[in-house]
This record gives structure tokens, C-alpha cells and sequence, in this order.
């Protein structure tokens, strides 16, 4: 698999709570960081647990990866009943399996727009 169809793979995998398909696409040493929160998962396993344990009925669509050789940007939506989030996440692939991804996570339309943009813009529509 290229390095992008690798990232893929994984965001799908979870999609199907195939944990061990899953594991299969991560290093022995893959670590994941969440900058916007602090955290980090410091093993596959720790990886994997966390998705495992995460509650409710959630569902992944990739909208798009990016790849520049190794590196691999993946643009995700989770909903979650009437909740949708959004991640960007930027992965490092060696060998075929994920070292290295920083996640950034948001509610959608989780953030207000300041007024003083008001001029520039018009609404946006969902996917």
C-alpha cells in the first residue's frame, strides 16, 4: 500500500471496529499526539484502546488524504448522532505502517466567527 492508502486504511478500519485490522497499520513505536488538548497516546495500544473505549454510536467518513511521500494528511468527519466533528490529521508512514500522527480535533461549527469578518464572508454550506 502507498502511505496514503495505509492512513486510510486505518481511519476505515476503525470505521468497522476492526481493532486488530487496525493495530495491523500502526509501528510497534506509533505514538499520537493531540495537540489541541495536550494528550498524548504513547503506544498502538493505547491508540487503539481509546478508540475502542469511545462511547456511542460514531461513524468516519475520509473526505481526503494527501500524501508528499511519507507524510500523509487526512481530512475526516465523526458523527455522532446529531454531532459532527472534524480532524485533520497528519501521519508519518515508514514501511508501510504509521509512526507518527498529530490529530487536531473540532466541533463543527464549534467556534464563532468574529464579527469584524462579517464583510468578507457568506454562510457555507454542508458537505
Amino acid at each position: 500500500m502507498t502511505p496514503a492508502e495505509t492512513v486510510r486504511a486505518l481511519w476505515e478500519r476503525l470505521e468497522a471496529r476492526d481493532w486488530d485490522g487496525a493495530r495491523a497499520t500502526l509501528a510497534d513505536g506509533f505514538v499520537c499526539d493531540y495537540p489541541h488538548t495536550g494528550e498524548r497516546f504513547g503506544s498502538p495500544e493505547a491508540f487503539i484502546a481509546m478508540n475502542r473505549a469511545y462511547p456511542g454510536d460514531w461513524h468516519i467518513t475520509v473526505d481526503e488524504t494527501v500524501a508528499e511521500g511519507a507524510r500523509v494528511a487526512a481530512r475526516v468527519r465523526v458523527g455522532l448522532g446529531d454531532d459532527l466533528f472534524h480532524c485533520l490529521a497528519f501521519a508519518e508512514v515508514e514501511d508501510g505502517l504509521i509512526t507518527h500522527s498529530a490529530e487536531f480535533w473540532l466541533d463543527d461549527r464549534g467556534e464563532a466567527a468574529p464579527d469584524w469578518r462579517a464583510p468578507f464572508r457568506s454562510p457555507q454550506e454542508p458537505d
